[in-house]
């Protein structure tokens, strides 16, 4: 075989193994790139048109509630005057609580005072810190009005400061404060039978409180209204 053959066969042979290495040979396969990486940091907000925009008119806001009118305040109390107390109420308060025998609270019926009680009150007038003078007017107020009338009843025991008897009514005393008693009851009559005259308000002070028969007769020529509420 000539030189020539041998070179053909060898390109022959040079052909086969390449078409082999050819076909052994895998196919490669596209390479595909990997997704990128969403960025670890959040993005920015879009900025707003209104943001953007300073010309831009502002979002209208929805309207408000118109609040309710506020409650008027409280009128302020009116401060009601309390009537001044008769200082002769409060000297009779003394009197019944030093002796609660000889001066009962009411509604306690009154007793008879034995005659000459204003000097033993006169005894214990720094004690009660009290002057003559006003134990003098609550003597005279207390043997008054009714309570005290309807009590001299002839024969009745009086007594004294420490409630013990210290002699009788009189027939003489009873007779007064019986006539007293029906002045006072014809009184209150006539003012009932009419009501179109002013009638004058019975003081509580001087109902309790005139002079009776104590250290003189009954005191027919005061005239004080009757009452039956004096320092009770």
């Amino acid at each position: 075989m000539g030189f020539e053959q041998l070179a053909v066969l060898k390109q022959q042979l040079e052909k086969e193994k390449q078409a082999k290495r050819a076909q052994s040979k895998p196919v490669a396969k596209p390479a595909h790139k990997p997704a990128s990486k969403p960025a670890s940091k959040p993005t920015a907000k879009p900025i707003s048109k209104q943001a953007s925009a300073p010309d831009s008119k502002p979002v209208a806001k929805p309207p408000r509630h118109p609040r309710p009118a506020a409650r008027p305040a409280a009128p302020a109390p009116v401060a009601v005057r309390s009537k001044p107390v008769d200082p002769v109420v409060l000297t009779i308060g003394k009197l019944q609580k030093r002796f609660p025998k000889a001066f009962p609270k009411n509604p306690s019926p009154k007793v008879p005072l034995k005659i000459g009680i204003f000097e033993d009150l006169l005894a214990h007038a720094t004690e009660l810190a009290l002057s003559e003078t006003e134990l003098r007017a609550a003597i005279k107020i207390w043997c008054r009005g009714s309570r005290y009338w309807t009590s001299m009843v002839e024969g009745a025991i009086r007594v004294d400061l420490s409630g013990e008897e210290a002699g009788r009514v009189s027939p003489e005393d009873g007779v007064r404060a019986t006539k007293l008693e029906e002045g006072r009851l014809a009184r209150v009559a006539s003012k009932a039978a009419a009501p179109e005259k002013t009638a004058v308000p019975e003081s509580a002070a001087a109902v309790e409180n005139a002079p009776v028969a104590e250290n003189a007769p009954v005191a027919e020529k005061v005239a004080v209204p009757d009452s039956e509420n004096v320092a009770d």
